[in-house]
């Protein structure tokens, strides 16, 4: 196995500690491309060995353990996404309080990239916005770092938290992921069909792609297509696959009028 350059050292809080202590791995969900039918990313989500949900996995991860959690994730990500040769994005969620300094901690990436000779311009961060920050000024620092080494950015779960449109005043990601909860229905819902545009339009000011999440039925992609929405994620597509890349399944359905 190749070893990773003398200069790629993961930061002593990770070296340093013990042990994880539990074992997961990974599911992966598409990001398709209506434009063209294309997968623009496959998103990398925590599961339990047996298969078992996100949950099992996060409730065991404490002050203690975070730091090599979330390097452990970024690690296993990497090596499922060249294990099974994903081709475009692989996107992966990152705790922002598991980060002492953005340009130390992003070196265990980088090794892993190496190590299983996966491109690191095909690798995408998401922090969701309902992730309780310690330190904005921090937040803002690791996003500026992964963007000058070339990682596209992303703000997940956008509209379920509290900082909303504050946190696009403190730094601009590449994308931002509508929360699943603005999407749901948005076909029959006014209130949220004036969030959602309002929404786009700050993104497209600000030169930001936006990927609908959650979506589950051809009603709201139709709906979400006439407003120049491009990317989605949601069951309508595929459901995770566990440790593997699932079959897409492409609607047939033309957009709604405007």
């Amino acid at each position: 196995m190749q070893t990773a350059p003398p200069d790629i050292k993961p930061c002593h809080a990770c070296h340093d500690a013990p042990p994880l202590g539990f074992d997961f791995t990974m599911a992966f969900q598409p990001i398709v491309d209506m434009r063209d039918r294309s997968v623009f990313a496959y998103e990398a989500l925590v599961r339990g060995r047996d298969g078992s949900g996100a949950a099992s996995i996060l409730q065991q991860v404490n002050e203690h353990n975070r730091y090599v959690f979330d390097q452990s994730c970024r690690v296993k990500a990497v090596e499922l996404a060249a294990k099974l040769a994903i081709p475009c994005f692989v996107s992966i969620n990152f705790l922002p309080n598991a980060v002492y300094q953005a340009a130390t901690c992003i070196r265990t990436t980088l090794a892993a990239a190496q190590r299983f000779n996966f491109p690191t311009n095909r690798l995408l961060f998401e922090i969701t916005e309902s992730e309780q920050l310690v330190d904005k000024a921090h937040l803002k620092s690791i996003m500026a770092e992964y963007k000058r080494q070339g990682f596209q950015t992303a703000i997940d779960d956008f509209g379920a938290g509290y900082s909303g449109l504050n946190l696009l005043a403190e730094f601009q990601p590449d994308i931002i992921k509508l929360d699943m909860a603005l999407v749901r229905n948005i076909h029959l819902d006014l209130v949220r069909q004036a969030i959602v545009k309002g929404t786009i339009s700050v993104c497209q000011a600000l030169h930001i792609e936006i990927i609908a999440e959650g979506v589950e039925s051809e009603d709201e992609l139709a709906w979400l297509q006439t407003q120049a929405v491009h990317l989605y994620q949601g069951y309508l597509f595929a459901k995770p696959g566990f440790e593997q890349l699932p079959a897409i399944n492409w609607p047939t359905g033309s957009p709604a009028s405007a």
